[in-house]
Parts: structure tokens; sequence; C-alpha cells
């Protein structure tokens, strides 16, 4: 009679145990294959581009753009300001350096340049001067960051260049992109991604 009458409550007490373990095994599986800012630099400093057939460079590639994509907003950031990237990008032809661009810009960056270009000319530049900002002060947390865990500060060049700033407000932002090279497109991707933020959070349309 006893076993009969507390034997729904251990098979109840056994499901939900099974369902924990289950649950937690999930979770340590996806820690351990979440992409990292060190699983991207481990990656590109274990493959050697130079060393690849076509098409094993074609994969090794997109397996890169997939994992920036696969990181956090922050941490795509911080893999932009670091140029993590920028070892394979030296070694890349014209059309993958174009491919690997259009794999690993925002969704929709395009239609915000758009509409950036809509603004009138004192928001445009006070949009840019926000995301500029916003990224240097992602840039000084990330050197914080790294002296408090007692890792090597990494300097790295400007969030964005003088020349190129003053370029994007003469020529505009939209037109210069598109007529920018590959090079000067890897440079701008940290400030239009930042730029797509400022913009979605509607500040920039505010007083309109």
């Amino acid at each position: 009679m006893l076993n009969r009458r507390w034997r729904p409550v251990v098979v109840s007490a056994l499901v939900v145990i099974g369902i924990w373990i289950a649950a937690l095994t999930g979770y340590s599986i996806a820690k351990r294959s979440r992409v990292t800012v060190e699983r991207v630099r481990a990656y590109v400093q274990a493959v050697d581009l130079s060393r690849l057939s076509p098409e094993e460079r074609r994969k090794a590639l997109r397996k890169l753009a997939d994992m920036l994509n696969a990181l956090s907003l922050e941490e795509r950031q911080k893999a932009r300001l670091e140029r993590l990237t920028w070892e394979w990008f030296g070694q890349m032809t014209e059309d993958e350096k174009a491919t690997f661009i259009e794999a690993t810009m925002p969704t929709g960056f395009k239609q915000m340049l758009a509409s950036f270009e809509q603004l009138p000319e004192d928001k445009r530049r006070k949009t840019v001067d926000d995301a500029l900002r916003r990224l240097r002060d992602t840039q000084n947390r990330i050197r914080t960051a790294e002296s408090e865990d007692g890792q090597p500060v990494t300097k790295g060049p400007p969030v964005l260049s003088d020349e190129l700033q003053a370029k994007i407000r003469t020529i505009g932002l939209n037109t210069f992109y598109s007529q920018s090279s590959a090079q000067t497109k890897a440079e701008l991707a940290p400030v239009l991604e930042e730029l797509q933020r400022v913009m979605e959070s509607g500040r920039p349309f505010q007083g309109r």
C-alpha cells in the first residue's frame, strides 16, 4: 500500500531530476560551443590561408564569417576594433574581400545608409559623432577590462582616422561607402554597425 502511494511521487521526482540533468548537459554543451572573441582569434591564428586550395579557402572564409556573425554585439565590436581578421584580410583576393565584407555586415545596413542620407546635414553630423563617441567608449571599456584582468592592453588604431571622418562628412556616407575600396569598407565596418544602432534607437529622428 505504501509503495503504491509513493510511486507517483518517486516517478515525478525522477522525471524532474532527468529534466535537470538534460538541461545542465545542454547548457554545458552550448557553453563549450559558444563562439567567443578568443575562439575567433584562435581560428585565425591556426589556419594559414596561403596553404589552402581555392575550395578550402572558400570554406574557411565562410566559417570565419559565420563565427563573427555568431558573436554577441559587444564581442563583435571588440573583434572589429581589434581587427582580428585583418591578418586574413590582407591575404584575400578582391573578390574574397567583397564577399567577406558583404557576409559580415549587419542585416539591413544598406537601408540604414539610405535613411541616414535623408537626414538633414546637422543631424547626419551629430549621428556620426554619436556613433564615434560610443565606439570610443567601447574601446576604452575593452582596454580597462584587459588592464584589470592583467592582460596586455590592446592599443589598436583609432576608431576611424581623421581623414576618413572628413571624407564621410564631405562626400556623404552612402556615396563614400559605395566608392570605397574593400580595405576602407573594412575600416568602416564597426562605425556602420554602431551607426545602425544609433539610427535604430530613433534619436536622429527626434525633433524633425
